[in-house]
């Protein structure tokens, strides 16, 4: 079963950092692109930021270049997103999820969403002005 648990939320100032833990469990690691996602109150959830772990390649949501970091720690199965400068917007519930490369792949071709799937239960993330 592919399962994702999130951690390292929490309540910081604005302009502070934090960094987000994703632990991902019942899959092939280079088999997935694995993305970050966020949900604030009242609002749609959002991609943030994806990354393949077999080669690297990340995608960023505009809000958040220059902010956030997507890695992989593909040894211990996380992808760790790190936040910098953060600001009271970027207060919402994070989580991650995946995707199979050949879904991934499908979509490009089709030019359709990307079917992200087996989102965790998330951490809070809480900007404070």
């Amino acid at each position: 079963e592919v399962q994702f648990v999130e951690s390292g939320g929490g309540l910081v100032q604005a302009g502070k950092s934090l960094t987000l833990s994703c632990i991902g469990s019942g899959f092939n690691f280079d088999d997935y692109a694995i993305g970050w996602f966020r949900q604030a109150p009242g609002k749609k959830r959002e991609g943030v930021a994806t990354i393949a772990p077999s080669d690297g390649s990340t995608y960023y949501a505009d809000s958040v270049k220059g902010r956030f970091t997507i890695s992989t720690d593909n040894a211990k199965r996380n992808v760790v997103l790190h936040l910098d400068n953060l600001q009271p917007e970027d207060t919402a519930v994070y989580s991650c999820a995946g995707a199979s490369r050949t879904a991934v792949l499908h979509a490009k071709s089709s030019r359709t969403a990307v079917p992200w799937d087996y989102f965790g239960q998330g951490t809070q993330v809480t900007v404070s002005s």
